[in-house]
């Protein structure tokens, strides 16, 4: 039943995902593949044809209710690493005072796309992907009870990773897990800005729909799983951009070397960059290392990173790519898609690839600490949260 987040394939790979799967719980995060393709993804008939078949999912025991309050211990296993998180709901609140720290803006029509659904599903249909610095108190709790009771839930997808489920419902272990998150002093978004602000809106909505709110009603609260950041594993987000602006491949690489790139002709193997600022680079058949030259890294922490040196060194002042959230002429790649792909890319339908050192979670939220703000796309994480096992309605 579960399925991959909804944001992660476009209408017709998710169409195909749910063929045949009357559970897929793509039917209610992506409604539209329930309907002609001639309806547009964003219509009424698509919001309210996904809160008819999460009433559907309800009703024939496809998902069921707790009937007592509960947190949830959950596990995935990918590829031989484990994360362990907490699965709950958190405060509007918090995240309106930034104690749920982000870094990353979002983008007023993704927004919207999800406040609708949201809204009228009346229920957060997906968890926020946060995380926080490693706490002993929570590892210590976290793993007496998992070593004293067997998982709920306990399967491997079709992606071969594993997702494992233990249901807490104690009040004394609640009251700890609960007591222990109170001593954290911030969480952060890993994945799912949009999603988060989105859930927040919602929440500010339906508090200024009923002015007598005590705070208590589900929609002051949003849905997350919560992992320490000593576990989760970041990928590289990777470009390929369309063409060359113009420039042959020669007048390319010149422009590269006068922007502050030591070039080197890595052959015809692939080639992943080792440190950060370097970057791996495919052009007509031809890997190649680009390392930054030390006086154009940047003094500041957001201009040092490697997706801004590529920005502001390559793409906008070579390319012409100014904006890369808007430009069609880019493209992004998940690092979990491998080399392979980029390759794959730069040789059929794009021209030029980029790899990039990943970043790291003390960057991150060292980032978000700061109040600032990274590039978009600099972060990928794996594995994703399933999708479909957790819904909390508001």
């Amino acid at each position: 039943m579960i399925a991959l987040p909804y944001d992660v394939m476009n209408r017709q790979e998710a169409a195909q995902m749910a063929k045949g799967n009357p559970d897929s719980f793509l039917h209610i995060s992506r409604a539209e593949i329930d309907l002609p393709e001639a309806v547009d993804p964003y219509s009424s008939v698509v919001y309210e044809t996904g809160r008819k078949n999460l009433a559907d999912f309800l009703a024939r025991g496809i998902l069921l209710e707790e009937e007592t309050p509960a947190l949830y211990i959950y596990r995935q296993q990918m590829d031989g690493r484990f994360q362990t998180g907490i699965v709950g709901c958190c405060s509007i609140d918090a995240y309106e005072k930034n104690d749920i720290k982000k870094h990353e803006l979002t983008r007023v029509e993704k927004e919207e796309d999800r406040i609708r659904h949201f809204d009228v599903c009346s229920a957060n249909t997906e968890p926020i992907f946060l995380t926080y610095r490693d706490s002993d108190v929570v590892d210590t709790i976290v793993d007496a009870y998992i070593k004293a009771h067997a998982p709920v839930y306990d399967f491997i997808t079709e992606d071969g990773v594993g997702h494992t489920l233990w249901v807490i419902s104690e009040t004394p272990v609640l009251q700890s897990l609960c007591s222990a998150f109170d001593a954290v002093q911030a969480l952060y978004i890993a994945d799912g800005h949009h999603r988060s602000a989105s859930a927040y809106k919602v929440g500010k909505k339906r508090r200024e729909a009923n002015p007598r709110y005590t705070g208590e009603e589900e929609f002051n609260y949003f849905m997350a799983v919560i992992f320490p950041d000593s576990q989760l594993h970041i990928f590289d987000y990777n470009r390929v951009i369309k063409d060359l602006n113009g420039l042959t491949d020669a007048q390319f690489l010149q422009k590269l070397a006068a922007a502050g790139f030591v070039i080197r002709d890595e052959g015809t193997d692939f080639y992943r960059p080792q440190k950060p600022h370097e970057f791996s680079m495919y052009l007509a058949g031809q890997w190649y290392a680009l390392q930054a030259r030390k006086e154009i890294i940047p003094k500041d922490v957001i201009g040092a990173l490697d997706v801004s040196i590529l920005q502001d060194r390559v793409l906008a002042p070579i390319l012409g790519i100014d904006d890369p959230r808007t430009d069609k002429r880019i493209d992004f790649i998940g690092g979990i898609r491998g080399l392979a792909e980029l390759k794959r890319r730069a040789d059929s339908d794009m021209k030029l690839a980029f790899a990039l050192y990943p970043v790291t979670m003390e960057t991150l939220m060292e980032i978000a600490d700061c109040g600032e703000i990274m590039p978009p796309k600099s972060t990928w994480f794996e594995p994703k949260l399933g999708s479909g096992l957790f819904v909390h309605r508001i």
